[in-house]
């Protein structure tokens, strides 16, 4: 891996971290493209590189968190069944998960008409739940249960939460900045478990190919969440699922002519 695409998989990431189109599917997908080689130094940086992103939400939130015992809390019932999942599962999503493209590409391509069919049949009530401080503990823990079906990738960490938000009765708006919220400790867990893991047996060369992606998706990121906030007072996800959808039907059409 050299700098340029660093950057590259650094804009990638701050684009699509809180975007419902699986940021880590783009990355390894992308790294596809690029032709970089999978080794346990890029694997490790793909997951590493979401700390850019994660920062964008500590830099725009972060007052507003550690001034609120209530939305702490809530983020941390959120985590626990991912943290759970997370861990019993490492092995499993680092050295199978991350390189089979069939899985990536389907969980893309299904997860976008999952999309448009839930947004055809959705319809945001009156009554649903307008604050973080609102969202009850048990709905924390059920959104959590479905962030942790992201571990596939492909899933998208943020879509699991978002539609399941939107399931439990939380507006949009709501739903989508406590996803921004609980990918802190989520991300967090992720990279530290996953460096702990690999010893943090890096080169100078790659520690500063990590910094500088970790960057570029820091401050791309915080253009995304605010695209995203103002995205979704006025539109639903079907775009996004249409997207997924185109996403996945050129990468499966690639990967059978392989």
């Amino acid at each position: 891996m050299n700098y340029w695409q660093s950057v590259i998989l650094g804009i990638v990431e701050g684009l699509t971290e809180f975007l419902p189109i699986s940021s880590t599917a783009h990355l390894i997908l992308t790294g596809k493209i690029l032709n970089i080689v999978q080794t346990e130094f890029v694997k490790s940086f793909e997951i590493a590189i979401q700390l850019g992103a994660i920062l964008a939400v500590v830099w725009l939130y972060g007052r507003r968190v550690l001034l609120s015992k209530k939305i702490i809390k809530k983020i941390v019932i959120a985590f626990l069944p991912t943290a759970i999942f997370g861990f019993l599962l490492y092995k499993i999503f680092k050295g199978y998960l991350m390189e089979n493209l069939f899985v990536i590409v389907w969980a893309l391509f299904l997860g976008g008409i999952f999309f448009i069919i839930f947004e055809c049949w959705h319809k945001e009530k009156p009554d649903d739940v307008d604050s973080l401080e609102k969202i009850s503990d048990k709905k924390c823990f059920l959104i959590g249960l479905s962030q942790a079906m992201a571990i596939v990738p492909g899933v998208s960490r943020a879509a699991a939460t978002i539609l399941a938000g939107l399931l439990l009765g939380i507006k949009r708006k709501t739903i989508v900045e406590f996803s921004f919220l609980l990918a802190v400790p989520t991300m967090l867990a992720a990279t530290g478990y996953d460096l702990f893991k690999t010893g943090f047996s890096f080169s100078s060369h790659q520690f500063f190919l990590l910094a500088t992606g970790f960057l570029v998706s820091f401050l791309v990121a915080i253009l995304a969440i605010k695209f995203l906030l103002h995205y979704v007072q006025r539109n639903d996800f079907k775009w996004f699922g249409f997207y997924r959808i185109l996403i996945g039907f050129i990468f499966l059409m690639t990967l059978q002519h392989q």
